[in-house]
């Protein structure tokens, strides 16, 4: 645990860093935002006071969210290792699918979005309804129908 003094504009993280850190804002503002390939930014979360924010993907996997000081900040960093009970793992890692979730719901086409819910839930794509998965990945019933056609003449 390190308690640091931030500088607006000041990047924490960027993408692609490896062991990223939870941080935990005493005063200031963060945010935590991903950029597309056509460098559209796209913010995942704000944290104030008393917030925290991190990047919700297991400590030995590349980030997938630039961190940075919207305002002079000071932050309490902590490294995520130091959370070893397994519940919180458990947790981390659910937050980690629901971020890249919000994330492909932010910026990815249909197509992109399906391709993801096939890698995240392969189990279940036969399981649930044609609707279902459509209004999970935001889109509608003939956006998705369009999408599997796609990813057929793809493969």
């Amino acid at each position: 645990m390190k308690r640091i003094e931030v500088k607006k504009g000041e990047i924490l993280q960027r993408k692609g860093d490896l062991n990223t850190r939870v941080y935990e804002v005493e005063s200031g503002l963060l945010r935590g935002y991903t950029i597309d390939e056509k460098g559209k930014e796209h913010i995942y979360m704000f944290a104030s006071e008393s917030w925290i924010l991190a990047d919700n993907v297991a400590t030995n996997e590349a980030a997938v969210l630039f961190i940075d000081a919207l305002e002079d900040s000071i932050v309490i960093q902590r490294p995520k290792e130091s959370e070893s009970q397994p519940d919180f793992q458990k947790l981390i890692r659910r937050m980690a699918v629901l971020q890249n979730r919000i994330i492909m719901l932010m910026s990815a086409s249909g197509i992109e979005r399906y391709e993801h819910f096939i890698k995240t839930y392969p189990n279940i794509v036969q399981r649930v309804p044609q609707k279902m998965i459509a209004s999970y990945l935001g889109i509608t019933p003939e956006a998705l129908s369009n999408a599997k056609r796609l990813r057929l003449q793809k493969n």
